[in-house]
């Protein structure tokens, strides 16, 4: 069983920055691939960034190319979402998410494709 631990939320201006952070519980996820979706209020879950499991194959949604990084460190079982020139349009909960494909490299952008689930937090770009 594998628990996701979001952190990094809050409150910032229109062009802020923030750094979101996930860390895994319960087994190592060093050989799993990684992602961060988004839920607006009203919206569907939107697919944000993935990252498979060795780092070397990322993935965006268009809207955040230039602007987000997504990372992760295996040596501390925690992937990353650092988000520059933030918008009011990126307001929504934050999640991550496990794809339970060990070593899987081939991107994926349907929250079906993942296992487990992160409780989320809460980011609002607002002046």
């Amino acid at each position: 069983q594998v628990q996701l631990v979001e952190s990094g939320g809050g409150l910032v201006s229109p062009g802020g920055s923030l750094r979101l952070s996930c860390a895994a519980s319960g087994r190592t996820v060093s050989t799993f691939p990684l992602a961060w979706f988004r839920q607006a209020p009203g919206k569907e879950r939107e697919f944000v960034a993935s990252i498979n499991w060795s780092g070397g194959i990322i993935e965006y949604t268009e809207s955040v190319k230039g602007r987000f990084t997504i990372s992760r460190d295996n040596a501390k079982n925690t992937v990353y979402l650092q988000m520059n020139m933030l918008r009011p349009e990126d307001t929504a909960v934050y999640s991550c998410a496990l794809r339970w494909r060990e070593y899987g490299s081939s991107p994926r952008k349907g929250p079906s494709e993942y296992g487990y689930w992160g409780q989320g937090t809460q980011v609002t770009v607002s002046s």
